[in-house]
């Protein structure tokens, strides 16, 4: 793995852990960051799950890990799983292949800005 990618996924598994320690404080045992129901904080941090369970597929890795967050783990599922997010929550090959299409107009719109 590159320097660039190790240190940044270092970064990410620090923030997960501080985002681990805010559930905790904000949910009191809840099963939510709010309480018992989905909220905004929920929605707002549910919204980039699939882009990190993309991310694991394609890097190979585990960020969320059941060993280090367990509680967030354990939101995650229960957030996918309910019925306000499961119809709508996109599916991991089809995020995958959306980055693909980005990184490819990235790199031509670079090719034509050189």
């Amino acid at each position: 793995m590159k320097g660039d990618t190790a240190e940044a996924l270092g970064q990410v598994a620090a923030a997960l852990l501080q985002l681990e320690a805010a559930f905790e404080n904000c949910s009191k045992g809840k099963r939510f960051f709010g309480g018992d129901n989905v909220g905004y904080l929920d929605i707002i941090l549910g919204s980039f799950i699939g882009w990190i369970q993309a991310s694991e597929k394609i890097l190979n890795i585990k960020l969320l890990d059941e060993a280090k967050v367990p509680l967030l783990v354990a939101w995650a599922d229960r957030f996918c799983a309910h019925d306000a997010v499961k119809e709508v929550m996109p599916e991991v090959d089809k995020l995958i292949e959306f980055g693909k299409l980005l990184q490819a107009l990235l790199n031509a719109n670079q090719r034509s800005v050189n």
